[in-house]
C-alpha cells in the first residue's frame, strides 16, 4: 500500500498533454490584489520552489485551525458568560490568514518567474486549497459560535456545505469546458475575514451581539453573506460559463449524465453525513462538532483531488470515491443503534481513517507526478543535477 500508485498511466499520458487555463474577472483581484502580488512576489529569491510558497500558506491554515481550537474546542468561547479567546489570538489568526491567501495568491506568480511552471504545481496548489476550505471555515465560526448570540453547529454545518460546494464548482466547470473561472467570492471573503479577526481583537466579540441593522444580526449578516454569494454570483456564473460553452460547441462532455459525474461523490458525502447526523442517537454534531466538520472537509478534499487530477488529464471522473464505503457503514451502524461512546469511536476512528487515506493520496500522488515530471516538489533543482 506504501507505494500505491494513484495516478495511472492514462492520466499520466493526459498530463503530459496538459495546459493551464484560467479566467479571473474578479476587479478586487484584478485591480488591488495581484498588483500587490508581483510587488511581493518580488521579495522572495528565485531558488525559493512555488510549491514551498504553497505549502507554507497551507499550513498557516492548519495553525490558525489548531490555535483556535485549543482556546475554543467546542464554539463556546464567543458565547455570553463564558470565557473568550483572548484578543491577541484574533490578531494572529488574521495577519496568519492574510499572509496565507497571499501566499497562495504569489506561488503561481514564483513558478512563472522562476520558469518551473508544472501541472504538478497546480495540482498542488487546488489540492490544499480543498482540503483549506474546512479549516477556514471552522475558524471563522469562532467569531459567533453558538448559544444564544451565535449560529447553530447544524446551520454552520449547512454551511460548511455551502462552501465546500462553491468550491467544487469552479472544478466541475473546467471538467466540463476545460478552463478555470476563478470564483470572485474568493478575494473578497479573504480579505473582508482578515480584517474581521482584527476587529474582534479590537472591538471584541461583545460587539457581534448587536444588531447590524434594526434587528438583523451580524451572524445573520454572515449566515446572509455566505448563502448570497453562493446563489446570486458563484453558481450564477458557473451556470452561465457551462451554458456558453455548451453554445459554442466546446463542452468535453456530451450526456448529461458525464456532465454530472463529478457530483455524485460529494452529494453522496453530503447525503450519508447529513443521515448520520439525523439519525444520531447521541446527537454526535452537538458533542463533538469540531471533529465533525474535520472529517467531511477531509473526504470532500479527498473526492476533489480525484476530480481535479481527472479534469487536468482529461479522463473520467469517479463515479464514487471509496471513502463513501466505510462512511456507509458507520451510518449504517449508527441507523441499527449504538451506545453513545461507541458512536464517538466510530467518528474518531472514521475522521484518522480519512485523516490518514487523504495524507497517503496526497503524498503518493506528488510522488508519482514528481518522478513522471522529473523534478524535486519543494526544490527548483533537476534530480539529474545532483
Amino acid at each position: 500500500m506504501a507505494g500505491y500508485e494513484y495516478v495511472s498511466p492514462e492520466q499520466l499520458a493526459g498530463f503530459d498533454k496538459y495546459k493551464y487555463s484560467a479566467v479571473d474577472t474578479n476587479p478586487l483581484s484584478l485591480y488591488v490584489m495581484h498588483p500587490f502580488w508581483n510587488t511581493i512576489v518580488k521579495v522572495f529569491p528565485t531558488w525559493l520552489a512555488p510549491n514551498l510558497i504553497t505549502f507554507s500558506g497551507f499550513l498557516l491554515v492548519v495553525f490558525n485551525f489548531l490555535l483556535m481550537a485549543y482556546f475554543d474546542p467546542d464554539f463556546y468561547a464567543s458565547a455570553p458568560g463564558h470565557k473568550h479567546v483572548p484578543d491577541w489570538v484574533w490578531i494572529v489568526v488574521g495577519i496568519l490568514n492574510f499572509i496565507a491567501y497571499t501566499l497562495d495568491g504569489v506561488d503561481g506568480k514564483q513558478a512563472r518567474r522562476t520558469n518551473s511552471s508544472t501541472p504538478l504545481g497546480e495540482l498542488f496548489d487546488h489540492g490544499l486549497d480543498s482540503w483549506s476550505c474546512v479549516y477556514f471555515v471552522v475558524t471563522v465560526y469562532s467569531i459567533f459560535g453558538r448559544g444564544s448570540t451565535g449560529v447553530s453547529v447544524f446551520v454552520l454545518y449547512l454551511l460548511l456545505w455551502v462552501v465546500l460546494f462553491s468550491f467544487i464548482l469552479s472544478h466541475w466547470e473546467k471538467y466540463n469546458t476545460g478552463i478555470l473561472f476563478l470564483p470572485w467570492g474568493y478575494d473578497i471573503s479573504q480579505v473582508t475575514i482578515s480584517f474581521v479577526y482584527i476587529v474582534t481583537a479590537i472591538v471584541g466579540v461583545e460587539a457581534w451581539y448587536e444588531p447590524f441593522l434594526f434587528n438583523f444580526l451580524y451572524r445573520d449578516l454572515f449566515t446572509a453573506m455566505i448563502i448570497g454569494c453562493a446563489l446570486c454570483v458563484t453558481l450564477p456564473m458557473s451556470l452561465l460559463n457551462f451554458f456558453r460553452s455548451y453554445k459554442n460547441n466546446t463542452l468535453k462532455h456530451n450526456s448529461v449524465f458525464e456532465a454530472m459525474v463529478p457530483f455524485f461523490s460529494p452529494c453522496s458525502l453530503f447525503i450519508l453525513s447529513t443521515a448520520w447526523i439525523l439519525w444520531s442517537p447521541s446527537d454526535i454534531l452537538e458533542i463533538h462538532p469540531r471533529i465533525f466538520y474535520f472529517m467531511v472537509g477531509t473526504a470532500f478534499a479527498n473526492i476533489t483531488c480525484q476530480l481535479i487530477v481527472c479534469q487536468m488529464s482529461s479522463t473520467r471522473c469517479p463515479t464514487l470515491n471509496w471513502l463513501l464505503v466505510p462512511l456507509l457503514l458507520v451510518v449504517v451502524v449508527v441507523y441499527l443503534g449504538v451506545a453513545s461512546y461507541v458512536e464517538s469511536i466510530l467518528l474518531y476512528t472514521l475522521t484518522t481513517a480519512f485523516t490518514l487515506a487523504h495524507v497517503h493520496y496526497g503524498v503518493q500522488v506528488v510522488k508519482q507526478l514528481s518522478s513522471h515530471f522529473q523534478i524535486y516538489p519543494f526544490s527548483l533543482r533537476k534530480p539529474n543535477s545532483d
